[in-house]
């Protein structure tokens, strides 16, 4: 019989989702004052962005295709049985909530609101995704179905089908992060858009060859 000591606590399910709720609205605030002391930093002299700018456009565009990421991945981080996925997955959930508070402290300082305009306005339907697609969603992101089957499976299925979704949903916004770094008028924008777009291609590969070594295929694009 293994002593008392020997034997790892059983934390509740409870307290784990508790202690992920703490974790994300951290990373929300800390990224949201970082952004805030960059932009007060950087740009005291120059005009605040606005409505219907590629920086406005892209803070609230990209914040809401995070939100969908980072509820796919935290999900995932929770449920997956496979380390390797579940050290994935909270990478990008982490990262992206960190991100998602950097663009709505922007717009908090910009003096504009973290919701409105029309999605996608902001960049031209040529300049790789720079529409909705069929579906009303922004590229790359999965429909109500999608997010509902990703939640009924479980094991390998899971683990596999997080990774083809995040995939698409990484290829999807890497249009959107390459046109702002391009064309955003400030340079938080282009900073915080550049680190994302290196930071996603890396993860699009290594993504593409778990699917490989897992015996599946990405999904196609849209």
């Amino acid at each position: 019989m293994p002593a008392v000591s020997d034997v790892a606590p059983q934390r509740p399910k409870w307290l784990l989702a508790l202690t992920a709720a703490i974790v994300a609205i951290s990373l929300l605030v800390a990224g949201g004052a970082l952004a805030v002391i960059f932009h007060l930093g950087t740009n005291t002299a120059q005009q605040p962005p606005g409505e219907g700018s590629v920086d406005v456009g892209f803070a609230r565009d990209m914040s809401a295709h995070h939100q969908q990421a980072s509820e796919m991945a935290s999900y995932v981080r929770d449920n997956s049985d496979d380390p390797t996925i579940r050290l994935l997955a909270f990478d990008i959930d982490t990262t992206q909530l960190t991100q998602i508070g950097q663009m709505q402290g922007m717009l908090l300082s910009w003096g504009r609101p973290l919701y409105g305009g029309v999605p996608m306005s902001w960049m031209p339907a040529d300049a790789g995704h720079g529409s909705h697609s069929s579906d009303g969603l922004m590229p790359g992101m999965a429909t109500k179905d999608e997010m509902a089957k990703l939640k009924s499976l479980t094991g390998t299925a899971l683990d596999i089908y997080f990774l083809q979704l995040m995939l698409r949903h990484h290829i999807g916004g890497l249009p959107m992060a390459q046109y702002a770094a391009d064309h955003a008028q400030t340079k938080a924008v282009r900073a915080v858009a550049k680190g994302m777009g290196k930071a996603q291609a890396k993860e699009v590969v290594l993504m593409e060859q778990m699917l490989r070594d897992r015996g599946a295929a990405p999904l196609p694009t849209k």
